[in-house]
């Protein structure tokens, strides 16, 4: 973006109106006879997909604190920036709230209704296995713990920010050592509340299903994202000029070795959670993948390729091979597509995580191209465009980068 582009206030206009219409169009959705549930998936997909970049960021600054790290500290104040979204994503996560207990207990999460008919004609109420699992999955708890992280998530923002933007002003030391105290709380507070989260939003939408490696699945795709998202606003920043003479190659080179390890432990963690599935081949678990691969009457289903093509392939493969190399990791162009690619594999990857919950009569999952695509993409926009805004909106309030933080002079002159 040249340098003569719109102010990031101009731009953050423009974003909150793209994310409006966005917005707009999900709820458009509605109108659609019988279409809440697909909506309202779509939806979660949205708000959970840039939920996920928000942690990221924030798990990348506590680990940025708690390592004492200094190449990273140039590039910290934008994730500073980006984590100012949590309270409006905790905004936007309260239609689907309000809309499991004052529209349909069972929208979304079947388990929020006791009278919710199972295959079989049993009910959860009657379910030996959600009986089990009642103490954690109720309504109370539910409420209060998706308020519980959203309030952990804007705790650990409001901290990191505060001492950071401060420091500015005053240079005093005890803000980074103030950091270092919240990176270490923060550090196993953000891992709990992260995993918690996936587990009650994404995989109690099959509440049968028993995976001792989700959070950490979770965990991968919240910092690829925000590592993905550091990437493109570098990028911008640069070609806006205001990143010239601060960053080099080899803050590039070290981002992108970040993102080739997550990329190379994602592998790790989903391969471990479906070899461990198969090889044990449980009713409980196998069930999962079942629905992501074949249909009632055995025939493969579009997931299945999704699983194979998208995510195999398209998660993996692809950008860990262009992530080898140290010069597309130093070329701005190449590294900015390979993170945008990145970006888009993780939207796939959670609507393989979430979508397929949506059956037909005949217990099949909903294919993905399919008018539901067209929600799901829409709820995309819609947050991700008061996420920007969000960003935008702060980007003003502090200096570009950290000028009086202790590393600053380290992180300036990085080198490999």
């Amino acid at each position: 973006m040249p340098a003569a582009s719109s102010s990031p206030s101009q731009l953050a206009g423009k974003a909150l109106t793209i994310g409006l219409v966005g917005l707009a169009v999900t709820a458009a959705g509605l109108l659609v006879p019988h279409n809440a549930r697909a909506v309202a998936l779509s939806y979660l997909v949205g708000i959970t997909y840039w939920t996920a970049i928000a942690i990221g960021m924030l798990m990348l600054i506590l680990i940025h604190h708690i390592f004492d790290a200094s190449w990273s500290t140039v590039i910290r104040r934008q994730f500073e920036h980006g984590i100012s979204a949590f309270k409006w994503l905790g905004l936007l996560f309260l239609p689907l709230v309000l809309a499991s207990f004052l529209y349909q207990r069972d929208l979304i999460w079947p388990w929020l209704d006791l009278g919710h008919e199972m295959h079989g004609g049993h009910t959860v109420g009657h379910d030996p296995l959600y009986l089990k699992k009642s103490a954690f999955l109720n309504p109370g708890m539910f409420i209060g713990m998706t308020a519980g992280f959203f309030l952990i998530w804007m705790g650990l923002a409001a901290r990191l920010r505060k001492a950071s933007f401060t420091q500015d002003a005053d240079g005093d030391v005890a803000w980074t050592f103030r950091n270092r105290v919240t990176a270490a709380a923060g550090l196993p507070l953000g891992a709990l509340s992260l995993t918690f989260a996936a587990i009650y939003w994404v995989k109690s939408l099959e509440y049968h299903w028993f995976s001792t490696m989700y959070g950490v699945w979770f965990f991968a795709n919240c910092v690829r994202g925000a590592l993905s998202i550091g990437v493109i606003i570098m990028v911008w920043l640069w070609h806006r000029g205001d990143y010239k003479g601060i960053l080099n190659n080899n803050h590039f080179h070290s981002i992108g070795m970040l993102m080739l390890a997550f990329t190379v432990f994602w592998a790790y963690v989903t391969f471990s959670q479906y070899f461990l599935i198969w090889n044990a081949n449980v009713p409980e678990e196998t069930f999962w993948y079942n629905l992501r691969e074949i249909n009632h009457d055995g025939g493969p289903n579009q997931w299945k390729w999704i699983g194979i093509i998208g995510i195999l392939f398209g998660h993996f493969f692809i950008p860990f091979f262009f992530l080898l190399s140290y010069r597309y990791k130093i070329t701005k162009h190449i590294i900015r597509r390979i993170a945008i690619w990145i970006l888009a594999v993780i939207l796939l990857d959670m609507c393989y995580n979430i979508m397929p919950a949506l059956k037909d009569s005949h217990g099949n999952a909903q294919p993905l191209l399919s008018l539901n695509l067209v929600w799901i993409l829409s709820s995309v926009v819609g947050v991700g465009g008061v996420c920007v805004w969000s960003y935008l909106r702060s980007f003003p309030t502090a200096k570009l980068i950290p000028i009086r933080d202790p590393r600053i002079g380290e992180s300036l002159t990085h080198h490999e």
